[in-house]
């Protein structure tokens, strides 16, 4: 009853704190030298934030908006300069770049495409435009998340989060080849958050109101798969009492994910080539087609260009699903990554717990950093899990998580990247101490500028907090 209970007062608690966020005013981050006069229209739905390039941390707060408008004039170099600082600060968040498209050259225009620019607005800015695009934006996009947010709030689903460099280059890919749609190939080792970089893909997309259906192809019997994914007529075969509507079909005007697509039959892999060629099915027993438009997205842990030679992946199937590739790295090559996503989770699951006050001992962040991960995310989730439940007095050690055997602490192999960035967040949190968590002092004691010092807050994502006297990490927020 107890845990019961607590998972209950979580999910009130998640949910109420979306309700506020749709309550409040939504944020544009409107990068510019200046403020334009005139943005009356913009401001009459939503709080205007201004950020003069290159910094991003203008009035209001480091808060996270729902589109970004960049109007920094039309020279190229600038505006790809702003939107790759909005790429390290805000990966998903939608970008509207303001500027004169006949004044740049080539070269340019396709280095700001490269950053994903979901819209080119005309200089100099018109606010009423301006406003028209943005509440467009927000309708689609932003009330799509609130509302996966909770689902995720209510089946307790983990987001996508990290800070590492490739981890950046994902959410790039993300908000990119959402703006297409063009199928999507999803590499990645399994436990790696493939269905949730999917559901990223669909809630940025045209088609983010619409359904998300996933499919495990390896979780479905051989024989069930045809009548799983295309439906069939009543009586198509003994036990077939009604007509019942396949997933494909359910996905009509939204996003199907099939996963695991490696393990799909061979023989129904021509039916499957058909629906990607043609956009019709045809459920069994039935007579004529049925047309559907879906956007599809694939995610698969085999090499499939190896399964192609092999004889056991359509080759023409394979160029049908792999017009666009993202690939996933492993936990195991995202560095500080691990312990953040640690973190993250154990925010989220220290309630469910009865931990409240549950952090990470220095071994067990050493002993994270040096753990291969061959379950990836799903593998440290169950260490957070057992971590909770076995630590003691909140402190939740290397031998908590599991992770105590083989070499001691000080001699784990971890890499340099890795390495590196725990000493700079232990030196940092030492000379914040010692500085009374005032930055320019600990700046000194650490031989750096402030404007370094603020450089290493937002690498590892610290902030000085003047209650907590040492440096405290952000939560990450979800893409």
């Amino acid at each position: 009853m107890r845990g019961s209970a607590v998972r209950n007062g979580s999910r009130t608690a998640a949910l109420q704190r979306i309700t506020q966020a749709v309550d409040r005013k939504p944020e544009v981050l409107y990068i510019a030298r200046d403020l334009p006069a005139g943005l009356a229209p913009l401001a009459e739905g939503f709080v205007v934030r201004h950020a003069k390039p290159p910094r991003l941390d203008g009035p209001g707060g480091p808060a996270t908006p729902c589109v970004a408008i960049v109007d920094v004039g039309n020279d190229a170099a600038r505006i790809t300069e702003a939107l790759a600082v909005c790429d390290r600060s805000f990966p998903l968040v939608r970008r509207i770049v303001v500027a004169d498209a006949a004044r740049m050259d080539a070269a340019g225009a396709e280095d700001i495409g490269g950053h994903g620019v979901d819209y080119l607005a005309a200089a100099p800015a018109d606010p009423w435009e301006l406003a028209a695009v943005v509440r467009g934006f927000w309708r689609v996009g932003v009330l799509e998340r609130v509302r996966r947010a909770a689902e995720q709030a209510a089946a307790g689903e983990p987001c996508m989060i990290g800070t590492h460099s490739a981890m950046k280059t994902v959410f790039s890919n993300i908000r990119q080849f959402a703006q297409t749609d063009a199928p999507v190939l999803v590499t990645g080792e399994s436990g790696t958050g493939k269905e949730l970089a999917a559901r990223a893909i669909h809630e940025r997309s045209a088609v983010a109101s619409g359904p998300f259906v996933a499919i495990n192809c390896a979780g479905i019997p051989a024989d069930l798969v045809a009548s799983e994914l295309f439906g069939y007529e009543k009586g198509a075969f003994t036990g077939a009492l009604g007509r019942k509507i396949g997933r494909i079909e359910s996905a009509a005007g939204g996003t199907l994910f099939l996963d695991e697509i490696g393990d799909f039959p061979l023989a129904l892999q021509a039916h499957l080539l058909r629906f990607l060629q043609e956009g019709t099915i045809e459920r069994l027993g039935g007579v004529g087609n049925i047309r559907v438009r879906a956007r599809i997205i694939t995610g698969t842990h085999v090499d499939l260009e190896a399964a192609v030679a092999a004889g056991r992946f359509r080759q023409d199937l394979f160029f049908r699903i792999n017009v666009l590739r993202l690939h996933l790295p492993p936990l195991r090559e995202r560095g500080d990554d691990v312990a953040l996503i640690a973190r993250y989770f154990i925010d989220r699951l220290k309630a469910e717990h009865g931990r409240p006050s549950a952090r990470l001992a220095t071994d067990a962040v050493a002993a994270l950093a040096a753990h291969p991960w061959p379950g990836n995310v799903r593998e440290l989730i169950s260490a957070v899990r057992r971590g909770l439940t076995l630590c003691r007095n909140g402190r939740i050690t290397a031998a908590d998580l599991g992770l105590a055997g083989g070499l001691p602490p000080d001699d784990r192999v971890a890499t340099l990247e890795a390495a590196r960035a725990e000493a700079e967040k232990h030196a940092i949190g030492i000379a914040m101490r010692h500085a009374g968590n005032r930055p320019a002092v600990a700046a000194e004691l650490l031989g750096v500028s402030r404007g370094t010092l603020y450089s290493l807050f937002r690498k590892h994502c610290i902030t000085a907090s003047r209650s907590g006297g040492a440096a405290a990490q952000h939560e990450p927020e979800c893409p």
